[in-house]
């Protein structure tokens, strides 16, 4: 039998990346749980009934971009910010119930009471640019950035630099969207912000964008 001397050098190092590894995958958790308990269930459940029932007229962003859109044209088929009230009754009783195109069905006997209260949550954050930024932000920004885009994340204090405080920034939204394209690196910043361009699409980042300026104190 062939034996390694394994020294408490060795042993130090293996504990210490066997704890990395454990820290990082534990703050990844908890920072999905932080999002999961950010996004309310219904806007999560709407969004599921609408781009299961309304995406292929509305499209999935309710802008209409979509399949239907060679038929009727995407700006006729795209959802605009509204009232709750407005939206429970088009799409209870269908487009005529509000005066408007009668190709716009009923749905009152297709989809529950939950379901429609659900989808209208949806539409209150898919049609504003600024709550549509928000989740995004949230899904994907706040393990560095925090809930709060204080800079403050569950992996802030693995950086240094630390990852900055958003709510304090003095860049302007030419620059916030050329670094989240693009990177910290691309930019002369930090190299551990990442690429979003490759995983983010432009009207994600816009709307990244637009929620950040909101939040600026």
């Amino acid at each position: 039998m062939i034996t390694r001397k394994i020294t408490i050098k060795k042993i130090a190092l293996l504990v210490l990346a066997g704890y990395f590894f454990w820290d990082t995958a534990a703050l990844y958790a908890d920072s999905r749980n932080s999002v999961q308990r950010e996004l309310s269930k219904p806007v999560v459940r709407g969004g599921i009934v609408f781009k299961n029932y309304c995406g292929m007229c509305h499209g999935e962003r309710a802008d209409g971009v979509s399949r239907a859109a060679k038929l009727y044209g995407a700006e006729r088929l795209r959802i605009k910010p509204s009232a709750a009230d407005y939206y429970i009754k088009i799409i209870r009783g269908g487009g005529k119930a509000v005066g408007k195109s009668e190709f716009m069905p009923p749905w009152n006997d297709e989809l529950s009471n939950e379901q429609i209260n659900d989808v209208v949550a949806y539409l209150g954050i898919v049609t504003d640019s600024v709550r549509r930024g928000e989740v995004v932000f949230k899904t994907n920004c706040i393990l560095c950035h925090g809930i709060k885009a204080d800079g403050k994340g569950r992996a802030a204090r693995l950086y240094n630099p630390p990852p900055a405080d958003l709510t304090k920034s003095d860049k302007n939204d030419d620059y916030k969207t050329m670094i989240i394209t693009y990177g910290g690196k691309a930019m002369g910043r930090s190299e551990v912000m990442p690429v979003w361009g490759e995983q983010l699409s432009t009207q994600e980042i816009a709307d990244v964008v637009a929620y950040l300026r909101t939040i600026l104190k």
